[in-house]
């Protein structure tokens, strides 16, 4: 059994830090699944520790508690029930802290669980924090956590700034390979936010490690991310969230199986099969919604079984999954519609990929070959992030 490793979080309450020794009023941002190696709450633990300093939360999508299941559904201000501190939501009116909420703090703290990949949006929720405390003058202290899906392997083209929305707003590929420690100084420099970024790293985590090395147990950072093995199929199989597809969501497995009423599991998967599909056994299903798309209608599908996590490319799978769909079922695949993440024009597909590319590929405007060149990452991914690497 590997020993666990250490979090920013961990260290954080282990041994004073300088920053949250010398803070007056410290604000949080943070969601349930920020707990320490006791499953103590980030709030909690850090009050605990810095008695009386901590002053506001602020929550990301999905709510502080993760109670909001679906996309676009926003969560409301409240107060902390136990703690008597304000709780902001950075998915309400407004995704950027508001001047007023940062009245009185002298640091604001990130602990948030990253999934490695682009559209997860909790990484542009803490581009809008960086961006509202440089304006006031306030540090960010980030405390770092695991990339679930390793630290060496990136996939997908890198987004193409026209269409930058909610779900990406800086030159990311699809999976990036980077802990939210090191977007935080990579999205400031980038982005030029001009935010003063400290990072608190982790101790024992190696860039080769996926979550089930860490020695450390789940907690859903998100709903439909309830377990890790969905973390390994999401950077590809969020795709379907710009389709009408079923993304599994109103399942117990969302991301790791998909579909739809008129797929035929099987004839899905012979054709995929010729694809070189590595790292996966796809298996076939049928499933039946509760919420959302084709709620209470069984739907045919695939589900993703990641046998080989180190050959596994999840990007160029559902590539090749959304374009065998499209080929066979050319009359019933579709593509969803805005709005999509606060996007009301661009295709959501469009804004998922970062390109309008994706959608070409799907639809055959572009030949089967450009599969491996929309699957790679831009080809020096690696230099370019390469001074903000912290492991």
């Amino acid at each position: 059994m590997p020993q666990p490793i250490a979090f920013g979080l961990d260290l954080a309450c282990q041994s004073p830090h300088d920053l949250l020794q010398k803070a007056q009023r410290f604000g949080l941002v943070c969601n349930q699944a920020s707990v320490d190696r006791q499953f103590r709450h980030a709030a909690d633990a850090l009050a605990q520790r810095y008695p009386g300093k901590l002053a506001a939360i602020f929550g990301p999508q999905h709510g502080l508690w993760s109670t909001e299941q679906d996309n676009m559904i926003e969560t409301g201000h409240a107060r902390h029930p136990r703690l008597g501190v304000p709780v902001h939501s950075l998915y309400s009116e407004t995704r950027k802290p508001q001047q007023q909420w940062l009245d009185g703090l002298d640091l604001l703290v990130v602990d948030l669980q990253d999934v490695g990949t682009r559209v997860y949006t909790y990484v542009w929720t803490l581009t809008y924090c960086l961006e509202a405390c440089a304006q006031k003058g306030i540090p960010v202290l980030v405390l770092d956590r695991p990339n679930p899906l390793g630290g060496d392997v990136a996939e997908g083209q890198a987004l193409d700034l026209r269409f930058q929305s909610f779900v990406g707003r800086a030159p990311l590929p699809m999976r990036h390979g980077l802990t939210i420690g090191e977007l935080a100084k990579w999205c400031n420099d980038v982005m030029g936010l001009s935010a003063d970024v400290r990072v608190l790293p982790m101790q024992g985590w190696r860039r080769s490690m996926l979550w089930a090395d860490t020695g450390r147990a789940w907690v859903p950072p998100s709903p439909n991310l309830p377990r890790h093995e969905g973390a390994l199929v999401y950077p590809g199989q969020v795709l379907l969230e710009g389709t009408e597809l079923s993304e599994g969501r109103g399942t117990t497995t969302p991301f790791e199986q998909f579909g739809a009423p008129y797929v035929d599991p099987w004839q899905l998967q012979s054709l995929a099969s010729a694809h070189d599909l590595r790292g996966v056994v796809l298996r076939p299903v049928w499933f039946e919604p509760t919420f959302q798309k084709f709620h209470g209608k069984p739907c045919g599908g695939l589900f993703l079984h990641v046998t080989e996590p180190a050959a596994f490319r999840s990007y160029r799978t559902t590539l090749a999954l959304l374009r065998c769909v499209r080929e066979l079922w050319p009359t019933q695949f579709a593509w969803r519609q805005p709005p999509y993440e606060y996007e009301t024009v661009l295709m959501p597909i469009d804004i998922l990929a970062g390109s309008d590319g994706v959608r070409a590929f799907v639809d055959g405007q572009r030949p089967l070959r450009d599969l491996d060149t929309l699957a790679a990452p831009p080809a020096d991914w690696w230099q370019r992030v390469r001074r903000f690497l912290l492991y």
